[in-house]
């Protein structure tokens, strides 16, 4: 039985606490821990440890916009702790609502980066639909299928060969159901939906698309 582990990235998830300590400080971090609940009503408990340069200063509360509190600090960083309720604006808890745990949690400039399992590309599109209601700049960046040997296919495609128009026809194309079976739209409906041409949306697909193959069979 083989599954898909998938890396998902918010480039600007304005409410996370640990995104916006990388903002602060300019120093990633790589480690994030999360309390399990006993109740619904109790408040969530999340610690996160960053590293800290010789002129660098402590994270404030006012930097991450929660109540932060310091749990141990040393020569090589600070572990800090804050609580939040429930109240659906944390990504983790969204991936969550969708029956998936979040398998590992990092931050960089801003940036968070969520490691998730599903057992299929059907449960990841979910996935990933159900953040992007919720959060602007949600790519998925990192796809790999394993199974029980161990044995992984990667497959890492680099978004920036493709333009902004390739990249805005192949999204539009796969939100209208263009690449489904049945298709739920025509090249027609996504072309209309665009404002260009039939003709300028094939085109625009046709070399998308080699483009995400050329990056695969390289891979």
């Amino acid at each position: 039985m083989s599954g898909l582990s998938a890396t998902v990235v918010l480039r600007d998830p304005e409410s996370c606490p640990v995104a916006r300590a990388t903002s602060a400080t300019g120093e990633p971090v790589e480690t994030v821990s999360r309390s399990s609940l006993s109740s619904p009503e109790a408040p969530a408990v999340e610690e996160f440890s960053i590293e800290s340069g010789d002129e660098s200063e402590p994270l404030e509360s006012a930097d991450v916009g929660v109540e932060l509190s310091t749990v141990s600090a040393n020569e090589h960083g600070e572990v800090y702790r804050f609580t939040r309720d429930l109240d659906g604006v944390c990504a983790c808890e969204v991936v969550e609502t969708e029956g998936t745990p979040v398998s590992s949690i990092r931050a960089e400039e801003g940036a968070l980066y969520l490691t998730v399992r599903a057992s299929d590309v059907e449960a990841l599109s979910e996935i990933v639909g159900a953040l992007r209601e919720r959060f602007d700049g949600v790519e998925l960046q990192q796809l790999l299928r394993t199974g029980e040997e161990e044995s992984a296919d990667l497959a890492f495609v680099d978004r920036n060969r493709l333009t902004d128009r390739q990249r805005e026809v192949l999204e539009t194309a796969h939100e209208m159901g263009y690449f489904e079976y049945p298709k739920r739209a025509n090249a027609g409906d996504v072309a209309a939906a665009i404002g260009i041409s039939r003709s300028t949306f094939s085109e625009h697909l046709g070399a998308a698309q080699t483009k995400l193959l050329d990056s695969l069979l390289e891979a």
